[in-house]
């Protein structure tokens, strides 16, 4: 058998089954979170085998992650069930991704603006009791550079740096339960963008906001800081209205 040359890297070798398993997870959390499958509706494996073409360990592997995700269960002469979004755990950031590519997207972000709204500003306050000098000082040096991104209108750039900034903030908090919503901030950042539910270039105001937080958390300010990110909060909530009220998707309220 031929040998690869020395040196040439490999790319790792990924299992047919893990790739079907992704896709139809995806085609099933995509339908029971946009309404295509409602609560109620039974599934069936043969059928779910049939459709995707996949085995019935993929489905059942499928079923699995849905059933300890909320979205579905068993029931005896029943079989397995969609459960209503009341079961779901929305906590989990595949169920964020898949509200977002949902025509639930603007219900799902409405919910997670007003959860931000009410930690980022106190992940402020206590980062500024609790962050060390350096992380502070990559904190600023964050800052500048999504400043810089912003302006040359590097959307890509200046998403990666926002959501930077947004996770070593609640690092930074020193709560580990805020910590945890680091990858839900992550994928309302990365699902308004994929979806064009943000501004094209960020307002001055807001990437000045961001240079406030930092300076405010580097000089032990908390109040200040805090006081900035409420104000940082509130203007993405804003676009977010425009936005929402102009598209009048189904689940906008």
């Amino acid at each position: 058998m031929e040998q690869p040359a020395p040196g040439v890297a490999l790319a790792p070798v990924v299992p047919v089954e893990a790739g079907l398993h992704a896709r139809v997870l995806d085609n099933l959390g995509t339908a029971i979170c946009g309404g295509e499958l409602r609560p109620g509706m039974v599934l069936n494996i043969d059928e779910l085998v049939d459709r995707y073409a996949v085995s019935r360990s993929v489905v059942r592997e499928v079923l699995r992650v849905l059933a300890s995700i909320g979205f579905i269960e068993t029931r005896r002469r029943v079989g397995v069930m969609i459960r209503s979004s009341e079961a779901w755990n929305v906590f989990d950031p595949q169920v964020i991704r898949w509200r977002l590519a949902s025509s639930g997207r603007i219900a799902q972000l409405r919910s997670i603006t007003e959860l931000r709204t009410a930690v980022e500003p106190h992940a402020a306050w206590l980062a500024a009791q609790r962050v060390g000098h350096d992380e502070a000082s990559d904190l600023v040096g964050l800052a500048a550079k999504m400043w810089a991104a912003g302006k040359a209108g590097d959307e890509e750039r200046f998403l990666e740096l926002d959501i930077d900034f947004h996770r070593r903030l609640l690092v930074a908090s020193g709560n580990e339960m805020f910590v945890r919503l680091q990858d839900l901030v992550a994928e309302v950042l990365t699902g308004r963008h994929q979806h064009h539910l943000m501004p094209h270039h960020p307002h001055e105001q807001a990437l000045q906001l961001h240079a406030e937080v930092a300076q405010a958390i580097q000089r032990r300010d908390g109040d200040r800081a805090r006081r900035a990110m409420v104000q940082l909060t509130e203007q993405a909530f804003g676009e977010m209205s425009s936005i929402w009220e102009r598209t009048a998707e189904p689940g906008g309220r």
